[in-house]
């Protein structure tokens, strides 16, 4: 890396809130530069202010990271006002929940304009600045549902399945050139955010992360370190995503039935009353109120992940990978019986 952390410039996408929020303030507090970019002004300030406190300078930028004229406007002002970016982390999106017959056309549209084309935009915006100096990373943040679709989330799965290949496309084009810009993706688990109380939804009951949930500092570390240590490909967070993806690439028929009986509960609950309104799919919800970093599941959240320890030390992993992926096979079958 050509600078020291603490004098990075770094853009962060749907700062406003939950992992992005979490992750602008951790870069704020190795005394980096953040631009914060989220369609929420209230959502924005409080996260600016959170900066500056850990010890950053924080420019937060209203942008709708659908619109690709707001995203180039918006990495002007940055590369003007702070600096050359050093790392552009893709992290804003909305999405509705509900089975895919009662999305509207409108609302799977848009949930695919903020979240893939968003990320699309955003990668593009950075590389106009990047390349031509032959430096920086682009951290996009996935999910495991980036390989692994469940039911009721449609138009989340989709947009991440299409990040997911438009980043491995990207980076073989970067290999090509010989590139010194990288690009990397983080695979994160159910994590404590608001968006289970500002979706829009047509679910009967409140929705909710499918359990184990973390919260939204330990997808932060995992940001931190991709952007650390980008010229790894992925970066998987979670036992529950390293489960995930590797009983989706053995037995994925399986989870398919697996998934059918057990992902219409899971995701959601009783806890609390059944969320009202239109969400924030095509209006930010955090526009005159701020909503914070976490969501409404701090008591069932997990702050810290054994497994990324083991992201560290690929040995570990290999063995944990092993297990799990026994032990998934395992609850499989006897979900099947």
């Amino acid at each position: 890396m050509s600078r020291t952390t603490g004098q990075q410039t770094v853009v962060v996408t749907g700062a406003s809130a939950g992992i992005g929020r979490a992750t602008a303030r951790m870069f704020a507090a190795r005394g980096a530069r953040v631009a914060l970019l989220a369609r929420g002004r209230a959502g924005l300030d409080a996260a600016a202010a959170e900066v500056r406190e850990a010890g950053g300078q924080a420019l937060p930028v209203v942008t709708d990271m659908a619109e690709p004229d707001q995203v180039r406007e918006a990495a002007r002002r940055v590369e003007e006002e702070l600096g050359p970016v050093d790392v552009w982390v893709n992290n804003a999106f909305t999405a509705a929940f509900g089975r895919f017959m009662d999305l509207s056309a409108e609302e799977f549209l848009q949930a695919t304009k903020s979240t893939y084309l968003g990320y699309v935009h955003g990668t593009r915006a950075a590389l106009t600045y990047m390349l031509p100096r032959d430096r920086g990373t682009v951290v996009q943040v996935g999910s495991a549902l980036a390989y692994r679709g469940i039911p009721l989330q449609s138009a989340y799965c989709g947009a991440k399945h299409a990040i997911q290949g438009f980043t491995e496309s990207l980076r073989c084009e970067l290999l090509h050139d010989r590139s010194a810009v990288r690009v990397t993706m983080v695979q994160m688990p159910a994590v404590n955010t608001p968006q289970f109380t500002w979706l829009r939804t047509h679910l009967p009951r409140h929705a909710q992360p499918v359990p184990p949930i973390y919260q939204p500092e330990v997808a932060a570390r995992a940001v931190l370190r991709a952007a650390d240590h980008p010229r790894r490909r992925e970066y998987w967070v979670g036992a529950s995503t390293v489960a995930t993806l590797l009983a989706n690439a053995v037995v994925p028929g399986l989870l398919d039935r697996y998934l059918a009986r057990t992902g219409f509960d899971s995701q959601q609950t009783d806890a609390f009353p059944p969320t009202q309104g239109d969400g924030n799919l095509f209006e930010p919800a955090d526009a005159k109120e701020d909503r914070g970093t976490h969501g409404v599941f701090d008591d069932r959240a997990h702050a810290s992940s054994p497994q990324q320890w083991a992201s560290r030390h690929h040995v570990a992993q290999a063995a944990a990978a092993a297990g799990l992926a026994g032990a998934g096979y395992a609850l499989l079958r006897r979900a099947r019986s």
